[in-house]
């Protein structure tokens, strides 16, 4: 092959190609290849005049040879797959974007023309399944083409509908088997079934002190770990009525949750930062009892005494009463530890407020408690017109040993005791 000679024919098409004279192009290119026969770039360019002028025959043929002689380049497979889409050719097409994406199984395009190859076709869920991995490493729209971007659009709502679609007929098989028995003898299964059909997220424990190993992450407790809820529940009246009782004389013991020191950046806290939006009373706090409050509201901290609250050395017990005001949002967040375990009771709760725990939602109840891991991302909301009050205080993971527990609050003890720990309350 004369390479100086290829390349000036190869440049003289490409000048005549900009001065839009493709047929002057295609003779120069047809020359290339009459010099060499297996070139990849000048059958390429001479299959793509082909699609142009829908010589979609010639151009398979071409963009054929071009690959066979190229095989690890993927546009010249692309440019193949195209024109055997045109000619209706799906076996074609799907050899093509295969050979693609045995190079690259990332590559965009590839993905996104096979999974409308098999929509097409009528194979509705492996059709679903390459569109949600187009979708996954699709450019930002406004770098795709207006026909690519519609066709990614109408992808994605077709494998929104496959995925509904599924899930509604695993829902009615599934249900007979999930008939008779107990909520908690099915929430995990049922989160794991959503979590595959992408109707809900799996969270993760995210700690900011310490971070105890190998327990489940799980969103809400079963109320069978805390066999003294009743005993709690059962004294809701008058815990609310003390708290009432608060609010009528306007304790000025209520602060701001949310207490940043001056100068400290802005953050999703902002908002709330020394706001009474969202207030607290405290009655224990690092561990401490505060005797003024608890005096103030003695049946609320009788109860409490009788309660196993965590006791992590310094740190907890923590108790309080929580006032969310209308209109108040309390952002996304995790806690210190999964070592504890939070407890809210409901006193005062109207419509439109809400808590959520990971992928699950729920509305306080009054008189109603329930135990959360909150170093699980949570958030809550008064929507309402109204004050919103609970109570909440921690008690110890129900995962965590006795003899764990004890040897935690050495560890506490022991940090302290060096003075060096960079974190005296983390919890």
């Amino acid at each position: 092959m004369n390479e100086a000679q290829v390349a000036q024919l190869l440049s003289a098409a490409a000048a005549e190609q900009r001065a839009q004279r493709p047929n002057a192009a295609v003779e120069y290119l047809k020359q290339v290849v009459a010099i060499a026969p297996d070139h990849p770039q000048a059958l390429n360019s001479l299959g793509t005049h082909a699609l142009a002028r829908g010589a979609f025959d010639e151009a398979r043929n071409l963009f054929s040879r071009a690959a066979a002689a190229d095989p690890r380049e993927p546009v010249l497979w692309l440019n193949l797959a195209r024109a055997c889409r045109e000619l209706g050719d799906d076996s074609g097409e799907r050899t093509a974007l295969d050979r693609i994406l045995a190079i690259d199984a990332r590559h965009f395009v590839a993905l996104l023309r096979k999974a409308h190859l098999l929509q097409r076709q009528g194979s509705d869920a492996a059709a679903a399944a390459i569109w949600s991995q187009a979708s996954m490493v699709a450019p930002p729209d406004d770098q795709l083409t207006p026909e690519i971007r519609q066709l990614l659009t109408e992808g994605r709502a077709f494998a929104f509908r496959h995925q509904q679609h599924f899930g509604d007929m695993l829902d009615q098989a599934m249900a007979p088997h999930f008939a008779g028995l107990a909520r908690s003898e099915t929430r995990r299964v049922q989160g794991a079934i959503d979590a595959m059909l992408g109707r809900r997220q799996i969270y993760a424990n995210h700690c900011e002190g310490l971070h105890f190993p190998f327990l489940p992450a799980d969103e809400y407790f079963e109320r069978a770990h805390f066999p003294w809820m009743d005993e709690l529940e059962a004294a809701a009246p008058a815990i609310r009525a003390e708290l009432r009782d608060l609010l009528d004389k306007g304790d000025d013991g209520f602060a701001p949750y949310v207490q940043y020191p001056s100068g400290y950046p802005e953050s999703k806290w902002s908002e709330l930062d020394h706001s009474a939006r969202w207030s607290a009373y405290f009655l224990w706090r690092h561990g401490k009892r505060i005797d003024a409050h608890c005096e103030r509201c003695p049946q609320t901290a009788a109860t409490l005494a009788k309660l196993p609250l965590a006791d992590h050395a310094g740190r907890a017990p923590t108790a309080f009463f929580s006032l969310l005001h209308p209109k108040t949002r309390i952002p996304p967040h995790a806690g210190v530890t999964n070592a504890r375990t939070i407890i809210h009771l409901g006193l005062i709760v109207p419509e439109k407020c809400g808590f959520r725990v990971g992928g699950e939602t729920r509305e306080w109840q009054e008189g109603a408690a329930f135990g959360f891991d909150d170093t699980i991302e949570h958030e809550a909301w008064n929507d309402s017109d109204q004050l919103r009050a609970v109570l909440i205080f921690d008690v110890w993971n129900p995962h965590i040993t006795l003899q764990e527990r004890q040897l935690v609050n050495r560890f506490y003890a022991e940090a302290d005791a060096t003075g060096l720990n960079p974190f005296p309350e983390d919890n």
